[in-house]
């Protein structure tokens, strides 16, 4: 586990389910965590996200994002963070939930630049270990001439692959 305490780390919580939230909140507050901020909509996490960016607002470090919002996905915040100019982090860790684990969903996540997935229901443990993935094994973000970026997709290296797009001068974290 990692020596960083939880309770320095600033998180957002966007679900358009206030119980949802609420229970995100309970278990971050349980690890420690101090500082929560959610939004129950994509355009007002975009807005509370712009608005950590100004001086003297606590900079936000982790998002858990859901999948399903009503009639919107969190993968439409994912691919703003990650593609568009007016984002205001990048970079910023994202740990997607979602009821639904069928393939489509994960790589649409995947795909949008989202580090960690968790599925629901999910326990503290769930959780907190998606978390400590972020924060003590973050990927390398790439940029791809499709049009991708966000973290390496590539988890593994694996040894047995001989094509044209092996890196092998990646840096490993």
């Amino acid at each position: 586990m990692s020596s960083i305490s939880l309770a320095r780390i600033n998180f957002m919580v966007v679900d358009d389910n206030i119980h949802a939230i609420d229970l995100v909140k309970t278990m971050l507050r349980g690890f420690g965590v101090d500082s929560v901020v959610e939004a129950k909509t994509i355009t007002e996490a975009k807005v509370k996200l712009k608005q950590s960016t100004l001086p003297g607002a606590a900079v936000i470090d982790i998002i858990i994002l859901d999948y399903m919002m009503g009639e919107e996905e969190g993968v439409t915040l994912a691919r703003w963070l990650r593609r568009e100019d007016t984002s205001p982090a990048p970079y910023i860790p994202i740990i997607m939930l979602t009821g639904h684990a069928d393939r489509q969903r994960v790589y649409a996540a995947r795909d949008a630049g989202v580090n960690e997935f968790c599925v629901k229901p999910f326990t503290p443990s769930d959780l907190m270990k998606r978390i400590m993935a972020v924060i003590d094994h973050p990927r390398s973000y790439v940029r791809s001439s499709s049009g991708y970026f966000g973290p390496d997709r590539r988890r593994v290296d694996d040894p047995k692959y001989k094509g044209p797009e092996r890196r092998k001068d990646r840096k490993r974290n």
